[in-house]
């Protein structure tokens, strides 16, 4: 049952940098199911304007001590109450409105907190060697080089699949930029929260916040910042490639490889948690397996495991599945269908919508098998569990692992991970027993944001 506090709908107000605002016909956000959980304020195009203005004016957030601040907004994060929310409300809002079950919620808001502990040291993890973070000693002498930002203010036109894709921005506040986040309207919970514990913590509102806005107004956020990172799909990918100041975060399209010198039954644990833990939905989910050799045996496996996976509504805490509105489910089912034309499925073949008869349905597995390592189908990327197993040899070289978040390589051919680490396509490689959904503080998650955010610049004769 929903918890007493979040009974009636929730009041979510833009956090701007004279404090909350709050509209007077705000958007509603719903659960799966279709019912109204929270009101949150639109801010028109000048609320925009005028904030970005406020945060360009005000300095980074003091960096003496920064790492005490974020401590305290990480404690606040993961134990507080924020907004009106303690956190047990909170994750049960995140999961109804968002479909991820419970448990995951859980877990990634233990995982948030350690990110924004965390978030000064994960940034000065991208600095080159070569550069310092302030104006060098004149004791190193001339033809040093300061660590300089590309910009003042950072723009996040966030998405709701999963509240972790929160912690990347963190960075940017670390770093010096002040920050203006959009919350997903699908899931606004974790931003809200976020924004609200860093500035109980002692960020200032005029350095970080929070812009609910609708599409239309998204875009002028975007063209007022300096710098900004955009989610989306492949036509988000596509609009902002040769925008410079725009960070697209596309579909991870995360792949597992394993060569013949390596028994994938030792490590279908990993496989099987790979594609389904995190529900399926991140960006760092395997959704595509190949195998050298016979790929059936290894698709019959992953299919019989993700078979007996529960079909459950997203509070409850033994479901480990993503849930969505049955007329959305429904179209994935549909879309999924029209993919899978000429697959052999081993799981799903018959449909994957579990409709729980409120208006909502669970998503559930497919595990399709393609018939080579060619097949277009690999690059389908779906939000929930959905995996495409297909064969690979030598013959098909690295071309079908290209265009990868995360490669998780099972494999003792070192010359074969030395090719792959050296593509320049693919983002990280993971040899060896490690879930693609692998993360931690300080090791980039598509390179390091300061990449994007941060520059070499000389600096000679200034003392």
């Amino acid at each position: 049952m929903a918890p007493a506090d979040v009974a009636e709908p929730v009041y979510l107000d833009a956090l701007g940098p004279r404090g909350p605002y709050r509209t007077r016909v705000p958007d509603t956000v719903t659960d799966v199911s279709g019912a109204e959980v929270a009101r949150l304020s639109l801010v028109p195009p000048v609320y925009v304007d005028r904030a970005l203005a406020a945060l360009r004016k005000a300095g980074p957030v003091p960096a003496d001590g920064l790492d005490a601040l974020l401590a305290a907004a990480a404690e606040e994060f993961a134990t507080g109450t924020v907004g009106g929310l303690g956190v047990r409300e909170y994750e049960y809002l995140v999961s109804r409105t968002s479909g991820t079950p419970l448990t995951v919620v859980r877990d990634a808001t233990r995982g948030t907190a350690r990110f924004v502990a965390r978030a000064r040291a994960s940034a000065e993890q991208g600095r080159p060697r070569g550069t310092v973070r302030e104006r060098p000693d004149p004791s190193l002498g001339a033809g040093h080089a300061v660590w300089a930002r590309r910009g003042e203010v950072f723009a996040v036109n966030a998405s709701g699949n999963h509240p972790g894709v929160h912690r990347l921005w963190l960075e940017a506040l670390a770093l010096g930029y002040r920050v203006a986040v959009r919350p997903s309207r699908r899931e606004p919970f974790t931003p809200h929260r976020l924004v609200g514990a860093l500035h109980r913590a002692g960020v200032g509102q005029d350095r970080l916040a929070l812009l609910p806005t609708d599409h239309r107004t998204a875009r002028t956020l975007l063209r007022g910042a300096d710098r900004a990172v955009v989610y989306g799909g492949d036509d988000v990918v596509a609009e902002y490639a040769h925008d410079a100041r725009v960070l697209p975060q596309g579909p991870g399209r995360t792949k597992i490889l394993v060569t013949a010198d390596t028994d994938w039954r030792e490590h279908l644990d990993t496989i099987v948690a790979s594609v389904a833990d995190e529900a399926g939905t991140a960006c760092v989910n395997a959704t595509a397996v190949l195998v050298e050799g016979d790929p059936a045996p290894l698709a019959e496996a992953l299919a019989a495991r993700l078979s007996r996976l529960p079909g459950l509504p997203p509070q409850d805490t033994r479901a480990v599945l993503p849930v969505c509105p049955l007329d959305r489910a429904l179209a994935v089912d549909s879309y999924l269908r029209s993919v899978a034309a000429g697959t052999r499925p081993w799981l799903g073949g018959d449909g994957v919508v579990d409709d729980l008869g409120d208006g909502s349905a669970v998503l559930r597995p497919a595990v399709h098998q393609v018939a080579d390592a060619g097949a277009p189908q690999l690059g389908t990327e779906l939000p929930f569990p959905c995996v495409w197993v297909g064969p690979w040899s030598r013959s098909d070289g690295i071309a079908p692992l290209r265009g990868t978040l995360v490669l998780s390589v099972l494999s003792r051919d070192r010359a074969l991970l030395d090719t792959l680490v050296a593509e320049p396509s693919i983002a990280n490689v993971y040899a060896g027993d490690h879930p693609t959904y692998w993360m931690a503080p300080g090791v980039p998650h598509d390179g390091y944001l300061s990449d994007f955010l941060m520059r070499g610049k000389a600096v000679v004769g200034i003392e």
